[in-house]
């Protein structure tokens, strides 16, 4: 019997770049508190300006607050057309089942394979790096506070490689004539912001 040659399908960095502009992706990370409670926060990232839709932080993750969180973060059909998430059990039925209601169709990475959604992970790495490894977290609202105010920062003056060394909100270059260079302290002067006087 003759084989028929099926064209190849692509390859799933060839997917990430079709729809870049289609995709965001969601994860977990854990937070040790002052008082060693472990508290949850949930990020949710569109990948085409490495955007941070929404984050929230729980003590008590469960799969009908995580679907909540969807909801929340694309009102009145502002939902993308595909969610790459890892295999956690959090993920459970309420949350598949609202996710698809959405019109949202799901892409789980395979087992052990964080390479398979790089973006929220390198956000996650970055979150350790740039902002908690230098603060003692005291509880919930705290944390909420540090991520709100990180954020501020990450999504108006860090720069990303992969948007030609802009932010995820552009910014303006900013000629000589302007002024001196001056540094504005963000995130409590963890980091700063450095912009010209006008």
């Amino acid at each position: 019997m003759k084989r028929v040659r099926k064209p190849p399908s692509q390859t799933w960095r060839t997917f990430l770049d079709n729809h870049l502009s289609d995709i965001v992706a969601i994860d977990f990370f854990v937070v040790p508190t002052a008082t060693f409670r472990v508290l949850y926060t949930f990020v949710i990232l569109r990948h085409d300006r490495r955007r941070i839709v929404h984050f929230n932080v729980t003590a008590h993750p469960t799969a009908a607050w995580t679907a909540q969180q969807i909801v929340e973060s694309f009102p009145e059909e502002s939902a993308p057309r595909f969610l790459i998430r890892d295999r956690d059990g959090i993920y459970g039925l309420d949350f598949q089942t609202r996710v698809a209601n959405m019109g949202i169709e799901e892409i789980v990475a395979a087992a052990k394979s964080p390479w398979q959604n790089p973006f929220v992970e390198r956000i996650v790495g970055s979150i350790r790096r740039e902002c908690l490894n230098h603060v003692i977290v005291l509880s919930e609202r705290h944390l909420l506070r540090i991520l709100s105010s990180y954020f501020e920062y990450y999504h108006g003056s860090r720069t990303h490689l992969s948007l030609q060394r802009n932010s995820p909100n552009p910014r303006d270059i900013e000629p000589p004539a302007n002024g001196n260079v001056i540094a504005i302290p963000q995130v409590g002067g963890l980091h700063h912001r450095y912009c010209r006087a006008a």
